[in-house]
């Protein structure tokens, strides 16, 4: 009864626009409110301004920059309409229901269709920037690849080690910050994108390092800062050592 009244307040309150300046002012309204209250919403926001500062630096021909502001909108979109669908479900249908589910689900699914879009178009833009200078770390770094994985991973552990003797929570395989799994996973990830050059091969150790990651997230040992500062930890003390290897070493 009272979700009955609180809509039926809601609907006495609401005046439609009566003009077009009105009417744009409700869209930025919806675009503001989905920023507010969707937390999806403001990590895309941050990714497409960071793909978009990464094309300028770049300075993509038009074309390319085109491309990859239509894959970000499209996301942007997708944001919108998944939070536009949420709304609704939960106005329409308060309590559990399969067919909510499903349309909640299905708008979830096109945000994460338009998630990899924007992912491949990066990857497809960025990439020929990329190869040049890992070609060069490439080459330094296979003639002692297993070496540079293997001190990269030992210093990663004790990283590891340190940071959870200084956080003091948690064991030494179970809980505490940062996520030791994580930053092992990562680490070989790492090493496996410098020595490899195979996409395929990379993506699966990704995938792979993801999967550890996830796992410490839903048996409740880690926290997501966790597992985070440990992706962190373990990914970049192996670019460390291979840049400081091949740039300052050699």
């Amino acid at each position: 009864m009272k979700r009955d009244n609180d809509v039926r307040e809601v609907k006495k309150e609401y005046n439609r626009p009566r003009n077009w300046f009105e009417s744009l002012n409700c869209a930025i309204e919806g675009v503001l409110y989905a920023v507010r209250t969707q937390r999806n919403m403001r990590y895309h926001f941050i990714i497409a301004s960071f793909v978009l500062l990464v094309s300028l630096f770049l300075n993509l021909p038009a074309t390319e920059f085109m491309l990859l502001v239509i894959s970000v909108i499209l996301l942007l979109f997708a944001e919108m309409v998944n939070t536009a669908v949420e709304e609704t479900v939960d106005l329409i249908e308060s309590k559990h229901n399969i067919f909510a589910k499903n349309a909640k689900d299905i708008a979830a699914g096109a945000v994460l269709i338009s998630s990899l879009c924007v992912v491949i178009m990066s990857y497809l833009l960025f990439s020929k920037y990329l190869t040049t200078p890992l070609s060069s770390l490439l080459r330094e770094a296979k003639e002692y690849s297993g070496h540079l994985a293997l001190v990269s991973l030992l210093l990663v552990v004790i990283g590891v080690v340190i940071l959870k003797a200084s956080v003091g929570k948690g064991r030494p395989l179970h809980g505490g910050m940062p996520s030791g799994h994580s930053a092992v996973a990562y680490s070989l990830w790492t090493s496996i994108l410098l020595l490899s050059g195979d996409p395929v091969v990379v993506l699966l150790a990704f995938l792979m390092a993801t999967m550890v990651s996830h796992s410490r997230l839903t048996a409740g040992i880690h926290t997501k800062a966790e597992v985070f500062f440990g992706a962190i930890l373990g990914i970049g003390v192996t670019f460390l050592i291979f840049y400081l290897y091949t740039s300052v070493l050699r």
